[in-house]
C-alpha cells in the first residue's frame, strides 16, 4: 500500500525532506517505523527506538498499534515542536 509520510522539526532536518509517498507492507504505525527505520542513515537515527517520536495518523495522535489503510498520511515529529 501508499501512504504519505510527513516529517516535522528536527527529523525533517535530520531526513533533508520534508515529505514523501512511501510503498509499505507495515500493517501498523509501529510497523512502518521500523521499515523506515530498517533503511539505515539518516532514517536509523531520526526514527531510532531509543528517540522520544510522536506518530499521527490522518492528523491524529496515534500510538504504535494504530492500523494503516491505503492513502493515510502519517507523521512524525518530536514530542515538542515550535512554530
Amino acid at each position: 500500500m501508499r501512504v504519505e509520510v510527513r516529517y516535522f522539526a528536527s527529523i525533517r532536518e535530520a531526513l533533508g525532506h520534508g515529505s514523501e509517498t512511501v510503498q509499505t507492507q507495515a500493517a501498523t504505525l509501529g510497523a512502518l517505523r521500523a521499515e523506515l527505520i530498517a533503511r539505515g542513515e539518516p532514517w536509523a537515527t531520526a526514527l531510532g527506538h531509543g528517540r522520544a517520536v510522536r506518530m499521527a495518523l490522518d492528523q491524529t495522535l496515534s500510538g504504535e498499534d494504530a492500523a494503516l489503510r491505503t492513502g493515510a498520511e502519517v507523521a512524525f515529529f518530536p514530542p515538542v515542536t515550535g512554530g
